[in-house]
């Protein structure tokens, strides 16, 4: 990930309530060859992904042709994961698209909006809306509508 990334995720990963426990984990990129498809490579990728998630644990995929949400939604939807499953997962796909064994796997899928986003974006704004869905949760002022 480019630096400012990384920076940009820190920044909001120190302000979140240590109960959340929110753990980034990535998976290394399929090779992109000549001969190999967009699809190919989203299946390898998703093969990748679904060894990650736990046996048990709730995941969402996060899709530009899922539900969206406003910031008050992500914080209601939060506040009723956090008491009901041990982990929650947030299943972000690589450049050519989250594989359908990935999106077949997940409760719910999601969209943080109708724009396609570059994976790196998509992680920031991901992370900013859990922060402020946790501040909207603890009466804290950073979420104005």
């Amino acid at each position: 990930m480019p630096e400012w990334v990384d920076v940009a995720c820190s920044d909001y990963l120190k302000r979140m309530p240590r109960e959340l426990n929110i753990q980034l984990t990535t998976i290394a990129l399929a090779q992109r060859k000549s001969r190999v498809s967009a699809e190919q490579l989203r299946r390898q990728e998703g093969a990748l992904i679904l060894k990650k998630i736990p046996r048990g644990s709730f995941s969402i995929a996060l899709d530009e042709h899922g539900k969206q949400w406003s910031s008050l939604e992500w914080s209601e939807q939060m506040e009723r994961w956090l008491p009901e499953y041990a982990q929650v997962n947030l299943i972000i796909g690589g450049p050519e698209g989250l594989a359908d064994q990935c999106r077949k796997a997940c409760a719910q899928t999601i969209a943080l909006g109708r724009m396609t986003m570059p994976h790196a974006l998509v992680r920031v704004v991901l992370i900013e809306q859990l922060y402020r869905a946790s501040t909207l949760l603890s009466g804290h002022p950073y979420h104005r509508e």
